[in-house]
């Protein structure tokens, strides 16, 4: 009998969390065909299909969700003994997720304040992803963002635990010579007839949801940082999520929009439920700090 091999289940870790083999490929390094080739190979050893393929992607079949259980407690310990032989004395590691602007505002300021010696990898996803790693156990904690009526991230069972670390309204951010750069808050209708920056064309990430008619996106940018450059040139406004303001470049301006309903962001971090080890106890608690500055930092008056 085959026995399975750690490609193969680092191949099942990753199309379970990617949700298709296209992007596990991606996320791999790999090309399609090889990481079909792992799963057919893993399903031959295993004796039963592992995932049910779905003209939007593949699901585990129940024979798969138990063996992905198993195979990420296997990875873990596979990577635990690489790293016991090339650092044995590190603390950790602790698996953190988080979406770009938190990576960006949130995360560093985090870190900065736990012991040198305790590792903490970081890595950027959206909201699904992020999500669909904790539920594999490839991640330990994961930052996200909510929006109301802030509902749980997924319906899984059992649910995340999730812990609020701040909550404010979403802003508009334009370049130095725009006609709001000198406001603090604008109405909703006065967004009307602006050009946007979005994270994409069909669900424009960027674009501010209560705007009115159809809007004018002519540039479509997932890297929150070239979106930024895009602004800064006077070529397009973008939404910023509150996380964000404290990095924001020199030159851009951060301005608040009055109506109803108020656009709050909710930024949350989730985890599995259960006891938390130390080093992720650590990592929570820094987070929660960094979080509580967020909340009280300088921000634009709505009033």
């Amino acid at each position: 009998m085959a026995d399975f091999t750690p490609t193969g289940l680092r191949v099942l870790v990753e199309t379970a969390q990617a949700g298709s083999f296209t992007a596990a490929a991606r996320a791999l390094g790999y090309t399609q065909s090889a990481v079909s080739r792992q799963v057919a190979a893993l399903e031959s050893t295993a004796g039963v299909p592992l995932f049910e393929r779905r003209r939007d992607g593949v699901v585990l079949t129940p024979p798969g969700a138990r063996l992905l259980r198993r195979a990420v407690r296997v990875l873990d310990e596979l990577d635990a003994a690489a790293r016991d032989v090339a650092t044995p004395d590190a603390s950790g590691p602790v698996r953190l997720g988080a979406f770009a602007t938190a990576v960006a505002g949130l995360v560093p300021a985090a870190l900065a304040t736990l012991p040198p010696d305790l590792v903490v990898t970081v890595r950027e996803g959206t909201t699904p992803t992020l999500t669909r790693a904790l539920r594999a156990g490839t991640l330990d904690l994961a930052v996200l963002a909510q929006t109301p009526p802030f509902r749980p991230p997924d319906a899984e069972s059992p649910p995340l635990a999730l812990t609020v670390l701040a909550e404010r309204e979403l802003l508009v951010v334009v370049g130095p010579r725009h006609p709001f750069a000198g406001r603090r808050a604008v109405e909703v209708a006065e967004l009307a007839g602006q050009v946007w920056v979005a994270g994409g064309a069909d669900a424009p990430l960027g674009v501010w949801p209560g705007v009115p008619d159809r809007p004018d996106v002519r540039y479509v940018v997932r890297d929150w940082w070239a979106k930024l450059q895009i602004v800064a040139a006077g070529l397009a406004i973008t939404t910023l999520p509150p996380v964000a303001l404290g990095v924001l470049p020199a030159g851009l301006h951060a301005v608040a929009v009055r109506g109803e309903p108020q656009e709050a962001r909710r930024l949350v971090l989730a985890r599995l439920p259960g006891p938390q080890a130390g080093a992720a106890a650590a990592v929570a608690e820094a987070l929660a700090t960094s979080g509580d500055r967020a909340h009280t930092q300088a921000w634009p008056s709505s009033s």
